[in-house]
Protein backbone atom coordinates (compact mmCIF):
# COMPACT_ATOMS: atom_id res chain seq x y z
CA UNK A 1 0.00 0.00 0.00
CA UNK A 2 1.71 3.04 -0.77
CA UNK A 3 1.92 6.36 1.97
CA UNK A 4 -0.87 8.32 3.17
CA UNK A 5 1.02 11.32 1.15
CA UNK A 6 0.58 10.11 -2.24
CA UNK A 7 -3.24 10.36 -1.93
CA UNK A 8 -3.15 14.24 -1.97
CA UNK A 9 -1.06 14.14 -5.31
CA UNK A 10 -2.72 11.39 -6.89
CA UNK A 11 -5.34 13.33 -9.46
CA UNK A 12 -2.94 16.15 -10.07
CA UNK A 13 0.10 14.68 -10.24
CA UNK A 14 3.68 16.15 -8.50
CA UNK A 15 6.31 15.03 -6.23
CA UNK A 16 5.22 13.56 -2.35
CA UNK A 17 6.77 13.57 0.19
CA UNK A 18 8.77 11.21 0.02
CA UNK A 19 9.90 12.17 -3.22
CA UNK A 20 8.18 10.37 -5.43
CA UNK A 21 7.22 11.19 -9.06
CA UNK A 22 4.03 11.14 -9.99
CA UNK A 23 2.23 11.56 -13.47
CA UNK A 24 -1.10 12.18 -14.06
CA UNK A 25 -2.87 9.26 -16.45
CA UNK A 26 -6.35 9.90 -17.98
CA UNK A 27 -7.79 6.26 -18.01
CA UNK A 28 -10.70 5.58 -20.09
CA UNK A 29 -13.25 3.01 -20.32
CA UNK A 30 -14.93 3.08 -23.54
CA UNK A 31 -17.43 0.12 -23.22
CA UNK A 32 -20.42 1.53 -21.25
CA UNK A 33 -22.35 0.16 -17.90
CA UNK A 34 -23.74 1.73 -15.24
CA UNK A 35 -20.92 2.37 -12.59
CA UNK A 36 -17.22 1.79 -13.42
CA UNK A 37 -14.46 2.05 -11.03
CA UNK A 38 -10.44 1.41 -11.52
CA UNK A 39 -8.00 -0.41 -9.73
CA UNK A 40 -4.56 -1.60 -10.40
CA UNK A 41 -0.94 -2.20 -9.01
CA UNK A 42 -0.01 2.02 -8.86
CA UNK A 43 -2.67 1.56 -5.43
CA UNK A 44 -1.93 -1.92 -4.03
CA UNK A 45 -5.00 -2.97 -6.00
CA UNK A 46 -6.55 -2.20 -2.65
CA UNK A 47 -8.99 1.25 -3.49
CA UNK A 48 -11.67 1.51 -6.41
CA UNK A 49 -11.14 4.68 -7.95
CA UNK A 50 -14.52 6.08 -9.61
CA UNK A 51 -14.54 6.77 -13.05
CA UNK A 52 -17.07 9.50 -14.18
CA UNK A 53 -19.12 9.13 -17.71
CA UNK A 54 -17.83 12.03 -20.16
CA UNK A 55 -21.14 13.74 -21.31
CA UNK A 56 -22.72 13.46 -24.57
CA UNK A 57 -20.48 10.14 -24.63
CA UNK A 58 -22.51 7.81 -22.33
CA UNK A 59 -20.58 4.65 -23.12
CA UNK A 60 -17.13 6.58 -22.11
CA UNK A 61 -15.89 6.71 -18.38
CA UNK A 62 -13.04 8.77 -17.47
CA UNK A 63 -10.96 9.15 -14.32
CA UNK A 64 -7.22 10.93 -13.93
CA UNK A 65 -5.22 9.07 -11.35
CA UNK A 66 -1.56 10.13 -10.77
CA UNK A 67 1.06 7.20 -10.91
CA UNK A 68 5.03 6.86 -10.09
CA UNK A 69 7.11 5.92 -12.44
CA UNK A 70 7.11 2.05 -13.85
CA UNK A 71 5.58 -0.16 -15.78
CA UNK A 72 1.52 -0.91 -14.10
CA UNK A 73 -1.27 -2.98 -13.94
CA UNK A 74 -4.81 -2.74 -13.79
CA UNK A 75 -8.22 -3.49 -14.69
CA UNK A 76 -12.05 -1.75 -14.59
CA UNK A 77 -14.69 -3.06 -12.42
CA UNK A 78 -18.33 -2.54 -14.59
CA UNK A 79 -21.19 -3.32 -12.69
CA UNK A 80 -19.80 -5.79 -10.53
CA UNK A 81 -17.39 -7.53 -12.57
CA UNK A 82 -13.95 -7.44 -13.57
CA UNK A 83 -13.08 -6.72 -16.69
CA UNK A 84 -9.94 -5.42 -19.30
CA UNK A 85 -9.55 -3.36 -22.16
CA UNK A 86 -9.31 -5.46 -24.77
CA UNK A 87 -8.38 -2.81 -27.29
CA UNK A 88 -5.35 -1.92 -24.81
CA UNK A 89 -1.84 -3.19 -24.40
CA UNK A 90 -2.78 -6.97 -22.04
CA UNK A 91 -1.67 -9.94 -20.34
CA UNK A 92 -2.08 -12.52 -18.33
CA UNK A 93 -1.53 -11.59 -14.65
CA UNK A 94 -2.38 -12.36 -11.02
CA UNK A 95 -5.51 -10.98 -11.36
CA UNK A 96 -6.19 -12.84 -14.52
CA UNK A 97 -5.93 -10.82 -17.52
CA UNK A 98 -5.35 -7.33 -17.01
CA UNK A 99 -4.24 -4.41 -19.17
CA UNK A 100 -0.26 -2.59 -18.83
CA UNK A 101 1.32 0.32 -19.58
CA UNK A 102 4.17 2.09 -18.60
CA UNK A 103 4.75 5.65 -17.45
CA UNK A 104 7.72 7.05 -17.91
CA UNK A 105 8.90 11.06 -18.96
CA UNK A 106 8.67 12.28 -22.09
CA UNK A 107 11.02 15.37 -22.67
CA UNK A 108 9.03 16.51 -25.28
CA UNK A 109 5.26 17.54 -26.29
CA UNK A 110 3.84 14.25 -27.04
CA UNK A 111 1.25 14.73 -30.47
CA UNK A 112 -2.51 14.64 -29.19
CA UNK A 113 -3.02 11.47 -30.12
CA UNK A 114 -6.12 11.46 -27.34
CA UNK A 115 -7.47 14.74 -25.74
CA UNK A 116 -6.91 15.07 -21.71
CA UNK A 117 -8.68 16.90 -19.52
CA UNK A 118 -6.82 20.38 -18.57
CA UNK A 119 -5.74 18.40 -15.04
CA UNK A 120 -3.20 16.40 -17.17
CA UNK A 121 -1.62 19.52 -19.02
CA UNK A 122 1.77 20.22 -17.63
CA UNK A 123 2.86 19.92 -14.58
CA UNK A 124 6.89 21.08 -13.50
CA UNK A 125 9.49 18.83 -11.77
CA UNK A 126 12.66 19.88 -10.17
CA UNK A 127 14.60 20.12 -12.94
CA UNK A 128 12.18 22.80 -14.96
CA UNK A 129 11.97 20.72 -17.88
CA UNK A 130 7.67 20.29 -18.76
CA UNK A 131 6.60 17.04 -19.29
CA UNK A 132 3.31 16.13 -21.03
CA UNK A 133 1.83 12.50 -20.47
CA UNK A 134 -0.91 11.37 -22.70
CA UNK A 135 -2.65 8.39 -21.68
CA UNK A 136 -2.58 6.87 -24.71
CA UNK A 137 0.99 7.55 -26.15
CA UNK A 138 2.72 6.04 -23.13
CA UNK A 139 5.66 4.33 -24.99
CA UNK A 140 2.93 3.20 -27.79
CA UNK A 141 3.72 4.20 -31.34
CA UNK A 142 0.78 5.35 -33.35
CA UNK A 143 -1.35 1.98 -34.81
CA UNK A 144 -0.10 1.74 -37.82
CA UNK A 145 -1.98 -0.56 -40.53
CA UNK A 146 -0.33 -1.83 -44.03
CA UNK A 147 -1.69 -0.65 -47.20
CA UNK A 148 -2.19 -4.16 -48.09
CA UNK A 149 -4.49 -4.83 -45.09
CA UNK A 150 -6.33 -1.33 -46.00
CA UNK A 151 -7.74 -3.27 -49.63
CA UNK A 152 -8.24 -6.81 -48.60
CA UNK A 153 -11.05 -4.66 -46.29
CA UNK A 154 -12.06 -2.55 -48.74
CA UNK A 155 -11.96 -5.75 -50.89
CA UNK A 156 -14.02 -7.47 -48.29
CA UNK A 157 -16.71 -4.91 -48.17
CA UNK A 158 -16.80 -4.62 -51.85
CA UNK A 159 -17.66 -7.89 -52.06
CA UNK A 160 -20.57 -7.65 -49.35
CA UNK A 161 -21.97 -4.60 -51.11
CA UNK A 162 -21.67 -6.23 -54.47
CA UNK A 163 -23.43 -9.11 -53.05
CA UNK A 164 -26.65 -7.68 -51.58
CA UNK A 165 -29.51 -5.40 -53.05
CA UNK A 166 -31.30 -2.57 -52.59
CA UNK A 167 -33.98 -5.02 -52.12
CA UNK A 168 -32.77 -5.90 -48.68
CA UNK A 169 -32.83 -2.08 -47.83
CA UNK A 170 -36.43 -1.48 -47.50
CA UNK A 171 -37.65 -2.09 -44.15
CA UNK A 172 -40.72 -4.62 -43.30
CA UNK A 173 -43.87 -1.57 -42.78
CA UNK A 174 -42.99 2.13 -43.27
CA UNK A 175 -43.88 5.33 -45.35
CA UNK A 176 -42.94 7.01 -48.02
CA UNK A 177 -43.74 10.99 -48.80
CA UNK A 178 -43.80 12.07 -51.84
CA UNK A 179 -45.23 15.68 -53.17
CA UNK A 180 -46.44 17.04 -56.46
CA UNK A 181 -44.55 18.72 -58.44
CA UNK A 182 -47.23 21.11 -58.64
CA UNK A 183 -47.50 22.29 -54.84
CA UNK A 184 -46.94 25.61 -53.99
CA UNK A 185 -43.09 25.72 -52.23
CA UNK A 186 -44.99 27.16 -48.99
CA UNK A 187 -47.27 23.77 -48.73
CA UNK A 188 -44.03 21.95 -49.75
CA UNK A 189 -41.98 23.48 -46.66
CA UNK A 190 -45.00 22.95 -44.15
CA UNK A 191 -45.04 19.41 -44.92
CA UNK A 192 -41.41 18.64 -44.74
CA UNK A 193 -41.65 20.58 -41.04
CA UNK A 194 -44.81 18.87 -40.17
CA UNK A 195 -43.31 15.08 -41.47
CA UNK A 196 -39.82 15.84 -39.87
CA UNK A 197 -37.87 14.77 -43.17
CA UNK A 198 -35.36 16.63 -44.42
CA UNK A 199 -36.39 15.60 -48.53
CA UNK A 200 -39.08 14.19 -50.63
CA UNK A 201 -39.30 12.73 -54.47
CA UNK A 202 -41.03 14.98 -56.38
CA UNK A 203 -44.08 13.12 -58.60
CA UNK A 204 -45.11 14.71 -61.93
CA UNK A 205 -49.06 14.00 -62.82
CA UNK A 206 -48.67 15.16 -66.50
CA UNK A 207 -45.82 12.66 -67.05
CA UNK A 208 -46.70 10.16 -64.38
CA UNK A 209 -43.16 9.91 -63.23
CA UNK A 210 -40.69 10.99 -60.57
CA UNK A 211 -39.04 14.23 -61.68
CA UNK A 212 -36.80 15.39 -59.08
CA UNK A 213 -36.27 16.00 -55.25
CA UNK A 214 -37.19 18.90 -53.53
CA UNK A 215 -35.08 18.94 -50.41
CA UNK A 216 -34.11 21.88 -47.17
CA UNK A 217 -31.35 22.67 -50.04
CA UNK A 218 -34.16 24.10 -51.95
CA UNK A 219 -35.27 25.97 -49.37
CA UNK A 220 -31.76 27.63 -48.33
CA UNK A 221 -31.36 28.49 -51.71
CA UNK A 222 -34.33 30.61 -51.85
CA UNK A 223 -34.35 32.24 -48.53
CA UNK A 224 -30.71 33.54 -49.50
CA UNK A 225 -31.91 34.74 -53.18
CA UNK A 226 -34.62 37.11 -51.36
CA UNK A 227 -31.78 37.78 -49.40
CA UNK A 228 -29.39 39.03 -52.30
CA UNK A 229 -32.67 41.42 -52.95
CA UNK A 230 -32.60 42.50 -49.41
CA UNK A 231 -36.51 41.84 -49.15
CA UNK A 232 -38.31 40.26 -46.47
CA UNK A 233 -40.16 36.71 -47.84
CA UNK A 234 -44.13 36.71 -47.38
CA UNK A 235 -46.30 33.87 -47.12
CA UNK A 236 -48.48 35.55 -50.24
CA UNK A 237 -44.69 35.04 -52.61
CA UNK A 238 -44.33 31.38 -51.63
CA UNK A 239 -48.05 30.78 -52.20
CA UNK A 240 -47.96 31.78 -55.64
CA UNK A 241 -45.06 29.98 -56.63
CA UNK A 242 -44.69 26.45 -57.52
CA UNK A 243 -42.09 23.56 -57.01
CA UNK A 244 -41.83 23.54 -60.59
CA UNK A 245 -41.62 26.80 -61.07
CA UNK A 246 -38.69 26.92 -58.40
CA UNK A 247 -36.49 24.54 -60.46
CA UNK A 248 -36.90 26.09 -63.24
CA UNK A 249 -36.03 29.44 -61.82
CA UNK A 250 -33.26 27.66 -60.12
CA UNK A 251 -31.94 26.23 -63.30
CA UNK A 252 -31.49 29.72 -64.67
CA UNK A 253 -29.88 31.07 -61.20
CA UNK A 254 -27.34 28.15 -61.53
CA UNK A 255 -27.08 28.72 -65.37
CA UNK A 256 -28.13 25.46 -66.37
CA UNK A 257 -29.36 26.28 -69.59
CA UNK A 258 -28.94 25.47 -73.60
CA UNK A 259 -28.09 27.13 -76.03
CA UNK A 260 -31.09 28.80 -76.41
CA UNK A 261 -31.62 29.74 -72.97
CA UNK A 262 -33.59 27.07 -71.89
CA UNK A 263 -33.39 25.13 -68.50
CA UNK A 264 -31.86 21.37 -69.28
CA UNK A 265 -33.78 18.99 -68.20
CA UNK A 266 -31.90 16.88 -65.77
CA UNK A 267 -32.84 13.06 -65.32
CA UNK A 268 -34.13 11.79 -61.48
CA UNK A 269 -31.53 9.82 -60.32
CA UNK A 270 -32.38 6.29 -58.29
CA UNK A 271 -32.27 2.71 -57.76
CA UNK A 272 -34.33 -0.01 -58.79
CA UNK A 273 -34.62 -2.91 -56.24
CA UNK A 274 -32.66 -5.27 -57.77
CA UNK A 275 -29.36 -2.99 -58.28
CA UNK A 276 -26.37 -4.07 -55.97
CA UNK A 277 -25.59 -1.61 -52.60
CA UNK A 278 -22.54 -0.91 -53.83
CA UNK A 279 -23.71 0.46 -57.23
CA UNK A 280 -26.17 2.49 -54.62
CA UNK A 281 -23.65 3.92 -52.68
CA UNK A 282 -21.47 5.13 -55.62
CA UNK A 283 -24.73 7.02 -57.26
CA UNK A 284 -25.15 8.62 -53.44
CA UNK A 285 -21.37 9.88 -53.77
CA UNK A 286 -20.57 10.44 -57.33
CA UNK A 287 -23.72 12.77 -57.51
CA UNK A 288 -23.32 14.54 -54.40
CA UNK A 289 -27.12 13.74 -52.85
CA UNK A 290 -28.44 12.47 -49.90
CA UNK A 291 -30.33 9.53 -50.53
CA UNK A 292 -31.76 7.32 -53.92
CA UNK A 293 -35.25 6.65 -54.35
CA UNK A 294 -36.09 3.13 -55.17
CA UNK A 295 -38.53 2.53 -57.95
CA UNK A 296 -40.05 -0.37 -59.03
CA UNK A 297 -41.64 -0.58 -62.41
CA UNK A 298 -43.43 -4.10 -63.60
CA UNK A 299 -43.45 -2.39 -67.22
CA UNK A 300 -40.01 -1.86 -69.71
CA UNK A 301 -41.06 1.41 -70.63
CA UNK A 302 -40.53 2.17 -67.04
CA UNK A 303 -44.40 3.33 -66.73
CA UNK A 304 -46.57 3.02 -63.73
CA UNK A 305 -43.51 3.30 -61.43
CA UNK A 306 -44.16 2.63 -57.69
CA UNK A 307 -42.04 4.28 -54.99
CA UNK A 308 -40.51 1.92 -52.50
CA UNK A 309 -37.97 3.17 -50.31
CA UNK A 310 -35.94 6.15 -49.81
CA UNK A 311 -32.15 4.70 -49.88
CA UNK A 312 -29.58 6.67 -47.83
CA UNK A 313 -26.10 5.51 -46.91
CA UNK A 314 -26.75 4.67 -43.38
CA UNK A 315 -29.30 2.19 -44.31
CA UNK A 316 -26.38 0.79 -46.50
CA UNK A 317 -23.86 1.34 -42.97
CA UNK A 318 -26.32 -0.90 -41.15
CA UNK A 319 -26.39 -3.82 -43.36
CA UNK A 320 -22.29 -3.57 -43.48
CA UNK A 321 -22.08 -3.45 -39.88
CA UNK A 322 -24.40 -6.13 -38.89
CA UNK A 323 -23.00 -8.10 -41.28
CA UNK A 324 -18.86 -7.86 -40.40
CA UNK A 325 -19.62 -6.96 -36.26
CA UNK A 326 -19.58 -10.56 -35.55
CA UNK A 327 -16.59 -11.31 -37.33
CA UNK A 328 -14.72 -7.78 -37.35
CA UNK A 329 -11.21 -9.54 -37.36
CA UNK A 330 -11.61 -10.17 -41.32
CA UNK A 331 -11.41 -6.32 -41.66
CA UNK A 332 -8.85 -5.30 -39.89
CA UNK A 333 -9.01 -1.64 -39.96
CA UNK A 334 -12.36 -1.96 -38.06
CA UNK A 335 -10.14 -1.54 -34.88
CA UNK A 336 -8.37 0.96 -35.80
CA UNK A 337 -9.12 4.31 -34.00
CA UNK A 338 -10.14 7.26 -36.14
CA UNK A 339 -7.10 9.08 -35.14
CA UNK A 340 -5.10 6.98 -36.86
CA UNK A 341 -6.97 6.65 -40.58
CA UNK A 342 -7.36 9.53 -42.99
CA UNK A 343 -11.41 10.03 -42.51
CA UNK A 344 -13.19 13.30 -41.60
CA UNK A 345 -12.63 16.52 -41.50
CA UNK A 346 -9.92 17.71 -38.23
CA UNK A 347 -9.65 21.09 -36.74
CA UNK A 348 -6.08 22.18 -37.98
CA UNK A 349 -3.53 22.50 -35.30
CA UNK A 350 -0.72 25.41 -34.81
CA UNK A 351 1.42 25.25 -38.13
CA UNK A 352 -1.19 22.57 -39.57
CA UNK A 353 -2.20 23.65 -42.88
CA UNK A 354 -5.82 21.49 -44.16
CA UNK A 355 -6.57 21.18 -47.99
CA UNK A 356 -10.73 21.03 -46.29
CA UNK A 357 -11.79 24.25 -44.50
CA UNK A 358 -13.54 23.76 -41.05
CA UNK A 359 -16.18 25.89 -40.08
CA UNK A 360 -17.74 26.70 -37.18
CA UNK A 361 -20.04 29.21 -35.67
CA UNK A 362 -21.37 30.71 -32.03
CA UNK A 363 -24.96 30.75 -31.40
CA UNK A 364 -24.97 34.83 -31.43
CA UNK A 365 -23.92 34.35 -35.43
CA UNK A 366 -26.48 35.40 -37.48
CA UNK A 367 -28.36 32.97 -39.67
CA UNK A 368 -28.00 34.61 -42.62
CA UNK A 369 -24.25 33.84 -41.90
CA UNK A 370 -24.34 30.05 -41.48
CA UNK A 371 -27.14 29.46 -44.17
CA UNK A 372 -24.40 31.36 -46.78
CA UNK A 373 -21.93 28.91 -44.87
CA UNK A 374 -23.13 25.84 -45.35
CA UNK A 375 -23.87 26.89 -49.51
CA UNK A 376 -20.26 28.40 -49.97
CA UNK A 377 -18.32 25.56 -48.07
CA UNK A 378 -20.46 22.83 -49.65
CA UNK A 379 -21.24 21.24 -45.96
CA UNK A 380 -24.22 19.87 -44.61
CA UNK A 381 -23.80 21.06 -41.08
CA UNK A 382 -21.79 23.59 -38.95
CA UNK A 383 -20.19 22.97 -34.77
CA UNK A 384 -22.36 25.34 -32.73
CA UNK A 385 -19.37 26.42 -30.51
CA UNK A 386 -18.77 28.66 -27.38
CA UNK A 387 -16.27 31.06 -26.69
CA UNK A 388 -13.83 28.29 -25.68
CA UNK A 389 -14.53 26.29 -28.60
CA UNK A 390 -16.49 23.57 -27.09
CA UNK A 391 -19.57 21.78 -28.67
CA UNK A 392 -22.55 23.38 -28.22
CA UNK A 393 -25.23 22.40 -30.62
CA UNK A 394 -24.80 21.78 -34.33
CA UNK A 395 -26.97 23.36 -37.33
CA UNK A 396 -27.68 21.56 -40.19
CA UNK A 397 -29.79 21.92 -43.77
CA UNK A 398 -32.31 20.22 -42.43
CA UNK A 399 -32.98 22.64 -39.24
CA UNK A 400 -34.05 25.67 -42.35
CA UNK A 401 -37.40 23.22 -42.40
CA UNK A 402 -37.86 24.44 -38.51
CA UNK A 403 -38.69 28.24 -39.71
CA UNK A 404 -42.01 26.79 -41.17
CA UNK A 405 -43.36 26.73 -37.66
CA UNK A 406 -45.28 30.14 -37.26
CA UNK A 407 -43.78 31.55 -40.47
CA UNK A 408 -40.42 32.26 -38.75
CA UNK A 409 -39.24 32.71 -42.26
CA UNK A 410 -41.16 35.88 -42.70
CA UNK A 411 -38.65 37.37 -40.29
CA UNK A 412 -35.30 39.44 -41.20
CA UNK A 413 -32.76 36.16 -41.44
CA UNK A 414 -29.75 39.11 -41.10
CA UNK A 415 -31.05 39.68 -37.45
CA UNK A 416 -32.28 36.38 -36.36
CA UNK A 417 -29.39 34.75 -34.22
CA UNK A 418 -28.69 31.12 -34.79
CA UNK A 419 -29.83 30.15 -31.24
CA UNK A 420 -33.12 31.64 -32.21
CA UNK A 421 -33.42 29.10 -35.33
CA UNK A 422 -32.23 26.32 -33.28
CA UNK A 423 -34.81 27.04 -30.40
CA UNK A 424 -37.64 27.28 -33.40
CA UNK A 425 -36.30 23.57 -33.59
CA UNK A 426 -36.27 22.55 -30.42
CA UNK A 427 -39.63 23.69 -30.01
CA UNK A 428 -41.01 22.18 -33.07
CA UNK A 429 -39.47 18.81 -32.64
CA UNK A 430 -40.42 15.55 -30.09
CA UNK A 431 -37.18 15.14 -27.35
CA UNK A 432 -35.94 12.11 -29.64
CA UNK A 433 -35.48 13.84 -32.25
CA UNK A 434 -33.96 16.62 -30.51
CA UNK A 435 -31.36 13.96 -28.68
CA UNK A 436 -30.34 12.25 -31.82
CA UNK A 437 -29.47 15.42 -33.86
CA UNK A 438 -25.95 16.53 -32.01
CA UNK A 439 -24.03 13.04 -31.65
CA UNK A 440 -20.35 13.23 -30.39
CA UNK A 441 -17.25 10.70 -30.52
CA UNK A 442 -13.55 10.53 -29.59
CA UNK A 443 -10.64 10.54 -31.14
CA UNK A 444 -9.60 7.16 -29.88
CA UNK A 445 -13.10 5.05 -30.94
CA UNK A 446 -12.75 2.95 -33.53
CA UNK A 447 -13.83 3.14 -36.83
CA UNK A 448 -16.00 0.10 -35.76
CA UNK A 449 -17.66 2.05 -33.08
CA UNK A 450 -17.98 5.37 -34.99
CA UNK A 451 -19.70 3.22 -37.76
CA UNK A 452 -22.38 1.47 -35.56
CA UNK A 453 -23.56 5.04 -34.52
CA UNK A 454 -23.27 6.53 -38.23
CA UNK A 455 -25.58 3.60 -38.63
CA UNK A 456 -28.66 4.67 -36.24
CA UNK A 457 -31.26 6.29 -37.89
CA UNK A 458 -31.08 10.53 -38.30
CA UNK A 459 -27.50 10.18 -37.48
CA UNK A 460 -25.72 12.00 -40.69
CA UNK A 461 -22.18 13.16 -38.76
CA UNK A 462 -21.00 12.48 -35.68
CA UNK A 463 -18.54 16.04 -33.95
CA UNK A 464 -15.48 14.51 -33.00
CA UNK A 465 -14.52 16.06 -29.70
CA UNK A 466 -12.04 16.50 -26.46
CA UNK A 467 -12.74 14.28 -23.77
CA UNK A 468 -13.94 15.99 -20.92
CA UNK A 469 -14.14 19.49 -22.66
CA UNK A 470 -15.87 19.01 -25.31
CA UNK A 471 -14.05 21.28 -27.26
CA UNK A 472 -14.31 20.31 -30.96
CA UNK A 473 -11.44 19.11 -32.71
CA UNK A 474 -13.12 17.70 -36.15
CA UNK A 475 -16.15 15.97 -37.74
CA UNK A 476 -16.75 12.70 -39.62
CA UNK A 477 -20.11 12.61 -42.07
CA UNK A 478 -21.63 9.15 -43.73
CA UNK A 479 -20.36 10.50 -46.78
CA UNK A 480 -16.36 10.48 -44.99
CA UNK A 481 -17.14 7.18 -44.52
CA UNK A 482 -18.13 5.53 -47.08
CA UNK A 483 -15.12 7.45 -49.64
CA UNK A 484 -12.91 5.56 -47.05
CA UNK A 485 -14.24 1.87 -47.33
CA UNK A 486 -15.05 1.94 -51.06
CA UNK A 487 -11.16 4.09 -51.78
Amino acid sequence: MYAADMNSARFSGGVTTTGVVLFPIQFTWPHGGRSVFLSGSFNGWTELVPMSQVEGCPNVFQAVYAVPHGSHEYKFLVDGDWRHDEQQPHKNGEYGIVNTFDARPMLMEVPQVQSCSDTMNSMEVDNGLVHRISAVALNQAMPRISEEDIQVSRHRIALYLTGHTAYELLPESGKVVALDVALPVKQAFHILSEQGIPLAPLWDFHKEKFVGVVSASDFILILRELLKHGSNLTEEELETHSIAAWKQGKAYMTGQVDGHGRPIPKDLIYASPCDNLKDVALKILQNGIAIVPVIHSSSEDGSHPQLLHLASLSGILKCICRYFKHCANSLPILQLPIYAIPLGTWVPRIGETSSRSFAMLRLTASLSSALNMLVEAKVSSIPIVDDNDSLVDIYCRSDITALAKGGAYTHNLNEMTVQQALQWGQDSNPPYERTQRCQMCLRTDTLLKVMEQLSNPGVRRLVIVEAGSNRVEGIISLTDIFRFLLG
